[in-house]
């Protein structure tokens, strides 16, 4: 069972000269172990995949995601199963450890237990830095690069992503201490939003519901990201056929290349009345 995504903590706060002893809430930040069981040769064995440092709450949706935009899985069913390993030897395991059953079918390669399998709550996927490994994986999920159809999005939209985020983030009103990533129709209706430590993290609760629901959210709408856009984040949005990416921060000049070999509208610095386009600004319709 996954556990709460805030803690109860005692702070002394300065206020108007003084400093009172209150009782305070800070965003939970634990390590979620995801353990796969695959088929490789004629054996089934176990490994574990990754440890991220995460906020509790929709662990499934964030193992979906993340088995997903690393190009293990391409579908739900290629999950046979997951659940929480409960060994009441290892109290500290319990709610922080995913046992993964993937399909026979899932073919895993050797190199991906070469790599770093640490992810913390700041970090991306660690490893994977080029752009002709998200080539290489975006075609196993039949993307198709260049800009791609979709329809335009007016300035009025885009603007008022922020605000809408703000008045959602459930947790973050009660710590202010979580990342946002939410999705959003065309016209600014918002159609689901994640919260965590990790912004990354936050990406891949979000694809792992849309996976889980077999949506089409991501490709037909806009994402939004509380902070900064760098490169592993936009290496989600192409994994996913996302078409518009709206950041809070700024890209780094990977995330910008990433974009643009991919046919993503990227846009940084975002506003309630001004942002920067970095890539497609055709998607984006002025003012009358």
């Amino acid at each position: 069972m996954s556990k709460p995504p805030v803690a109860p903590q005692k702070i002394v706060r300065f206020l108007q000269s003084e400093l009172i002893e209150v009782d305070d809430l800070v965003a939970t930040e634990e390590p979620l172990e995801l353990r796969i069981h695959f088929t490789t040769g004629l054996q089934r064995i176990q490994k574990t995949l990754a440890i991220i440092m995460r906020t509790p709450g929709h662990d499934q949706e964030l193992a979906y995601g993340f088995l997903f935009t690393e190009g293990i899985i391409r579908k739900s069913s290629d999950v046979l199963a997951m659940r929480y390993c409960l060994d009441p030897t290892k109290p500290e395991e319990s709610g922080n450890v995913l046992r993964i059953e993937l399909a026979e079918s899932v073919q895993i390669a050797p190199a991906l237990f070469q790599r770093q399998s640490f992810v913390n709550s700041s970090c991306g996927v660690c490893g994977k830095t080029a752009l002709d490994d998200l080539g290489e994986l975006a075609k196993r999920s039949l993307y198709p690069e260049g800009p791609g159809e979709m329809t335009p999005v007016t300035v009025e939209v885009i603007v008022g992503l922020a605000a809408s985020v703000k008045n959602n983030q459930r947790i973050f009103g009660c710590t202010g201490g979580l990342h946002a990533a939410a999705l959003f129709s065309c016209d600014g209706t918002m159609l689901s939003i994640m919260e965590d430590v990790g912004r990354h993290n936050a990406v891949d609760k979000l694809i792992g519901a849309a996976l889980l629901g077999n949506s089409r959210d991501l490709d037909s709408g806009l994402l939004f990201l509380s902070g900064r856009a760098g490169f592993e984040l936009i290496q989600k949005a192409a994994m996913n056929r996302c078409r518009i990416v709206c950041s809070v921060g700024a890209p780094t000049s990977l995330a910008v290349e990433c974009a643009k070999r991919f046919g993503i509208t990227l846009i940084g610095f975002l506003r309630e009345s001004r942002f920067n386009i970095y890539t497609y600004p055709e998607r984006i319709i002025p003012f009358p």
